[in-house]
C-alpha cells in the first residue's frame, strides 16, 4: 500500500509541475505573481523531493537561453554552457543582453515565450524583479548560497526575507594612487590634504585627489562612513530615509573638507575627466572601481590600488557594493534545468574560472584565500575594501534616490546650498516620489 501511495503521490507531483508552466501571453501582473508563488512552492517541493540527492535533474528535452552582457562576462557564460551540456546533456544558448536591460526585456519577451530562462542583472534590480513577478526564489540552492557566500552577497540578492539570486561577483570601489606621487598608499585623507600643499597646481589641472563628486554611488562613502544611510533596516525600509540624518550631514561636512584641495565644480570632476587626468599623471589619487583597472594599466601610469583612506576621525569610508547576479525567470519552461544551470554557474569551480576570465571578485568565502586572488595586487585591495562596503539597497524605491541624491552632492559641493539643506531637499524629494507611487 505504501508503494502504491508513493507512486500516486509522484504522479500528482508530476502533473502539478506541468500545471505550473510559464505565464501565458496576456497574463496580468497578478497572474504573474501567482505563477511566481507557484514556482516558489514548486522549488520548495523539489527541494524536499531531492533531499536524498545532491541536485535536481533537468527536465527531459530541456534547453536553455541565458542572457548576459557582451565581453568577458559573456565569454564566461559560453564556457559554462559547454561544460553544463557536457555534464547534463542540456543545450544552452547565450544571447547578448546588457544586465541593466534584462529586466525590461524580460517583461516584454517573457510573456511571449522568447525570454531567457536564466539572466544576469545587478542585485539592486532584485526588488523590481520580484515586484513584477519576473523571477522565482532560489529555494532549492538557497542554503548553499547562504552558507558559502559572503554576507554582503547574500543580503544583496535577497528581498522580503527570501533569497532570489545566484551571485557571480562582488564589486566596490577603492583608491587608485600614482606611485610616483605617493610612493606608499595614503592611509588617511589628512595625508592627502598635506600632500596637496606641494603637488597641487590648479592652473595646470594638477590635483592631488579627485573623484566623481556628483555621482552618489561614489560620494555616499563619506555619508555612510559617518553612519548615514539610504533606507533603514539594512536598506529594506522605504519609510525610513536616512540621507538627511545627523550622521549623513556629518558625512557631508567631512567630504567638504576636501574642497580646499579640489577647488573645482562637480561638473569638472566627472569620471571621464578624473580618469583622463589620472592616466596622464596629473592626479595623485582617485576613487574608482575594478572596471577602471584595465584602461589604467594600458595608459602606462605607475599606479597601485589600496583601500580608501580613513576619515579625519579615523572611521572607514563605507562604499556601496554591487553584486553581479544570475536569476531564474518565472517564465522558464524548464525550471529544474534553469535552477541547475544557475547553481552550476555559481559553484566554487566555475566562479574561480570566472575570475580567471573576468578578474571580477567571486563572493565565495572559500575563494578569499585562493592564491591567484589574494596575491593579485589589483584585486586584493577591492576584496579588502569590500569588508567595509554595504550592498546598494535592492528595493524598487532605490531607483528614486539616485538623481536627487546626486544633485544634493553637487549643490553643497558647488556652494549652492548647505549640506543640511541639500540633503534635506533630496530626502524630501525621495519621500514625495515614494508617496506618489502608493
Amino acid at each position: 500500500m505504501k508503494k502504491i501511495l508513493s507512486f500516486l503521490l509522484a504522479l500528482v507531483l508530476t502533473f502539478s509541475l506541468a500545471a505550473c508552466g510559464s505565464p501565458k501571453n496576456g497574463d496580468s501582473k497578478e497572474d504573474v505573481s501567482k505563477t511566481t508563488e507557484n514556482n516558489s512552492s514548486q522549488a520548495s517541493t523539489q527541494n524536499k523531493d531531492q533531499a536524498s540527492s545532491s541536485e535536481l535533474k533537468p527536465e527531459e528535452g530541456a534547453s536553455l537561453l541565458v542572457w548576459e552582457s557582451k565581453g568577458k562576462e559573456g565569454d564566461f557564460i559560453k564556457y559554462v554552457a559547454k561544460e553544463f551540456e557536457k555534464k547534463y546533456g542540456v543545450p544552452v544558448k547565450y544571447e547578448e543582453v546588457g544586465t541593466v536591460d534584462a529586466e525590461g526585456r524580460l517583461a516584454q519577451d517573457g510573456p511571449a515565450g522568447t525570454g531567457a530562462d536564466v539572466f544576469a542583472a545587478p542585485h539592486d534590480h532584485t526588488g523590481g524583479l520580484v515586484s513584477s513577478g519576473l523571477i522565482v526564489p532560489n529555494s532549492v540552492y538557497g542554503d548553499r548560497i547562504k552558507k558559502e557566500f559572503m554576507k554582503a552577497a547574500v543580503d544583496g540578492v535577497s528581498y522580503g526575507g527570501k533569497l532570489y539570486g545566484y551571485p557571480t561577483a562582488i564589486e566596490t570601489y577603492a583608491l587608485f594612487y600614482n606611485k610616483d606621487i605617493f610612493p606608499e598608499a595614503p592611509k588617511t585623507f589628512d595625508e592627502i590634504i598635506a600632500k596637496a600643499k606641494e603637488f597641487n597646481d590648479t592652473d595646470n589641472n594638477k590635483y592631488t585627489f579627485m573623484w566623481d563628486v556628483a555621482n552618489a554611488y561614489f560620494s555616499h562613502c563619506f555619508i555612510a562612513g559617518e553612519g548615514g544611510y539610504i533606507f533603514g533596516k539594512g536598506g529594506t525600509d522605504k519609510n525610513d530615509i536616512g540621507i538627511d540624518s545627523k550622521s549623513a550631514i556629518a558625512g557631508a561636512k567631512e567630504m567638504l573638507k576636501l574642497k580646499g584641495i579640489l577647488p573645482v565644480n562637480s561638473g569638472d570632476s566627472s569620471s571621464q575627466i578624473v580618469e583622463g587626468l589620472f592616466q596622464e599623471g596629473s592626479v595623485g589619487a582617485m576613487i574608482n572601481g575594478p572596471w577602471a583597472v584595465a584602461a589604467t594599466k594600458k595608459s602606462g601610469v605607475n599606479f597601485g590600488v589600496a583601500t580608501l583612506p580613513l576619515l579625519s576621525d579615523g572611521k572607514h569610508p563605507t562604499g556601496f557594493s554591487g553584486i553581479r547576479t544570475l536569476f531564474v525567470s518565472a517564465y522558464t519552461k524548464y525550471p529544474k534545468a534553469a535552477q541547475l544551470f544557475a547553481n552550476f554557474a555559481t559553484s566554487k569551480e566555475m566562479l574561480l574560472k570566472r575570475y580567471e576570465i573576468t578578474h571580477q571578485i567571486p563572493p565565495v568565502k572559500a575563494l578569499m584565500d585562493e592564491p591567484t586572488i589574494k596575491n593579485d595586487e589589483y584585486v586584493a585591495p577591492f576584496l579588502e575594501q569590500a569588508q567595509y562596503a554595504v550592498p546598494m539597497p535592492s528595493i524598487p524605491q532605490m531607483q528614486l534616490v539616485w538623481e536627487p541624491y546626486g544633485a544634493a552632492f553637487a549643490a553643497f559641493w558647488n556652494g549652492e546650498s548647505t549640506p543640511e539643506d541639500a540633503l534635506k531637499n533630496a530626502a524630501e524629494t525621495v519621500r514625495e516620489a515614494i508617496k506618489s507611487q502608493e
